[in-house]
């Protein structure tokens, strides 16, 4: 089922709307990831690139054998059954809920947590950074 991509990603960045995500943006939140784990902003590793942009985006990394797969026709697809009959659909959510049931709301709130959580631990990096002067 083809989700709606304005639904996906973050949506906020500390109560401010976020809007479209920008290569700025995404290295900004990869030097706050480092930082949160312990490292200096001029020791950044692609891990902290691929995580501030899953982060930003809301979606993961998907690699390029996927993404053709995934843009296949259905037709063209590789059949791992033949001439199977095939089975039962599974219903399909609703138009505000994911595959795992959770309402829009519900992962705003999951979203707006995340964000405090992160919010905690950039605060906290940055009082012991004060500390330690």
């Amino acid at each position: 089922m083809e989700t709606n991509p304005l639904k996906d990603g973050a949506l906020t960045e500390n109560s401010n709307g976020l809007g479209t995500v920008t290569l700025k943006m995404i290295k900004d939140r990869a030097i706050e990831i480092a930082w949160m784990s312990g490292r200096p902003a001029h020791e950044l590793k692609p891990s902290d690139y691929v995580e501030a942009k899953r982060e930003l985006t809301g979606r993961s990394e998907v690699t390029p054998q996927e993404e053709a797969i995934d843009e296949a026709p259905e037709s063209e697809r590789w059949d791992p059954v033949p001439g199977s009959t095939g089975g039962k659909v599974p219903v399909a959510p609703g138009e505000d809920e994911d595959e795992e049931g959770r309402s829009d709301n519900e992962k705003l709130v999951d979203e707006g947590v995340g964000e405090a959580d992160s919010d905690q631990a950039r605060q906290a990096a940055k009082d012991a950074e004060k500390k330690d002067l």
